[in-house]
């Protein structure tokens, strides 16, 4: 091994050490006082809930762990979103599990704690995936009602999808083993099975003061809305258990009765590990952003026995096209090549030099042939964005760069296999869109702590807010030196940094997670596994485009 990727790889485990130790600190909920009283009440916290309910030899992946991150401080913080998101498997079967975390405002919904309950609910519907609810919430966080309850995609949209979910056939089970108010009292009781824990669950409209408020009714909470009330005289719940875990127990025994579901039919054969160590991945991939690599290094330690068969190896040489295998699983991957290539439009023309990571029109023209094809054979796509954006200048804008990038952009956009998006590195413009960013429903996310995900990279951003800054104070008749415009300079970097973050997408869940890049083959592979729930109903059709 070189010094380049010696040193390459020092910095990339140092990525992946802070990424393990924000999700330590994540993992820890409200802290550890919380947790204390958590247990002091003879309740088990919705990690404990999830990693009791789940298969523990199986993998399991968790979705939105990073939500909320540098969000609320005003509030106080709401880690991981106030709510614990996780696919893996109970009784052998492949599932979705949604729990509250009450350790962090008392399980309360923030605004982002809306927008990652609707996308579990997303994948559940996507996939056609069982999901189970561990209700455990005190309902709407009062001085955000406005940012959570009122809008479309807001906490009125989760019960809406129950009753979608329970029309498509998608089997929802929820746990009552908390508080269970006002409207979120709605969520379990329209899940096709429900059941609640004695004594600490309880599911009302109203609580007790407020009742007395409203109509000057004395009751206690648990004769209420507790579980003997709702399972012996309201009949609201199906099922009493007597702690957390005899109710975890029960969604088990039902779990596993669950029949066969009718399979997509996506093909998978014996998995093979990649011959290449995939942990030689943290010395290729290059500290700086802006430097080369060869993508095809990097795919070769993510597939099975790092066999990858290119299409059109010598034409559209920025974008990789070929076939693969993960975990056994047949894929089709569309993968930004890094690397300064050499191409030769015609025997006539001398050859020029690509820059790597830029979309060129030969590129979008192949990438979007080979999506097709995907298409045709019911092969799921694996895109790897480590993309700058389109080729700009006359020269492309003549050749009709435009045009080569909307019809990438519409094989995307309509392509009906389900697409896996993995962000290693640069994700900038429309690049970002081309290669199936969060808007073009791939139906998993993930970026490695190398990604940086925006409009620009933060050199030309800063380079054009400064531009915008300066000739704004020079209107003002402000004199600008050049220390104040370094300053300058460096104030809008920073920030316009702090932004491109992984971990500020994965705040705003406009990534599923921030993960390992070693674990990138367990996602892809329990995402098509999920996706194989669900049988392609659509034909592919790319519509009316400029050819």
């Amino acid at each position: 091994m070189d010094l380049t990727f010696n040193k390459n790889e020092d910095y990339n485990k140092l990525l992946v050490s802070e990424l393990r130790s924000k999700l330590a600190k994540v993992k820890l909920g409200g802290g550890e006082k919380r947790i204390e009283k958590h247990h002091a009440k003879g309740k088990m916290t919705a990690r404990e809930r999830i990693k009791y309910l789940l298969d523990d030899k199986k993998p399991s992946i968790e979705i939105g762990a990073f939500a909320g991150e540098g969000m609320y401080a005003e509030h106080g913080g709401c880690p991981s979103g106030g709510v614990v998101v996780k696919i893996g498997y109970v009784k052998g079967k492949q599932c979705i599990v949604v729990a509250n975390d009450a350790t962090v405002k008392a399980g309360a919904w923030f605004p982002i704690t809306g927008k990652k309950n609707l996308r579990a609910q997303e994948i559940s519907i996507e996939n056609k995936l069982p999901i189970i609810y561990l209700v455990d919430s005190a309902g709407v966080y009062l001085p955000m009602q406005d940012e959570i309850f009122p809008d479309k995609e807001h906490f009125g949209r989760i019960f809406r999808n129950n009753a979608v979910m329970s029309s498509m056939g998608i089997t929802q089970i929820a746990a009552v083993m908390g508080s269970c108010v006002a409207g979120g009292a709605y969520l379990p009781i329209m899940s096709d099975e429900a059941l609640i824990v004695d004594k600490t669950g309880s599911i009302f409209l109203a609580g007790s003061y407020l009742v007395k408020a409203a109509i000057g009714e004395s009751i206690d909470n648990e004769t209420l809305g507790g579980a003997t009330t709702h399972c012996e005289v309201s009949g609201v719940t199906d099922y009493k258990a007597k702690d957390d875990k005899d109710a975890l127990d029960t969604i088990k025994n039902i779990v596993s009765k669950i029949g066969d579901f009718e399979k997509a039919g996506f093909n998978r054969e014996k998995a093979i590990k990649p011959k290449e160590d995939p942990k030689n991945m943290y010395g290729i991939l290059p500290k700086s952003r802006a430097d080369q690599y060869d993508m095809r290094e990097i795919i070769k330690c993510l597939v099975d026995d790092s066999k990858f068969e290119e299409y059109k190896e010598g034409y559209g040489q920025t974008i990789l096209t070929g076939y693969a295998r993960i975990d056994g699983w047949a894929v089709g991957i569309v993968a930004n090549q890094r690397k300064l290539v050499k191409t030769t439009k015609a025997k006539t023309k001398p050859s020029e030099m690509q820059f790597g990571g830029v979309i060129y029109s030969d590129s979008a023209d192949k990438a979007t042939r080979f999506i097709a094809n995907c298409n045709q054979k019911k092969i799921p796509l694996v895109f790897l964005q480590d993309v700058t954006g389109f080729m700009v200048g006359s020269k492309s804008e003549h050749g009709g760069i435009i045009k080569d990038g909307a019809k990438m952009v519409n094989a995307v956009s309509n392509s009906v296999v389900p697409k896996f998006t993995i962000v290693i590195g640069n994700s900038y413009g429309a690049g970002n869109y081309a290669m199936c960013g969060k808007a073009y429903d791939p139906r998993l996310i993930v970026a490695w702590p190398s990604a940086e995900l925006a409009v620009m990279s933060g050199n030309s951003a800063a380079k054009v807010l400064l531009q915008i800054e300066t000739a704004s104070l020079k209107k003002k008749g402000e004199t600008i030196t050049p220390d104040v415009e370094k300053e300058l300079y460096d104030k809008i970097k920073a920030r316009y940094d702090e932004q491109i973050s992984p971990y500020y997408a994965a705040s705003r869940i406009w990534t599923d997670a921030v993960i390992d890049p070693i674990d990138t083959r367990t996602w892809i592979s329990l995402g098509i596994e999920a996706a194989n729930h669900a049988p392609i109903e659509k034909k592919f059709n790319l519509g009316v485009i400029q050819v």
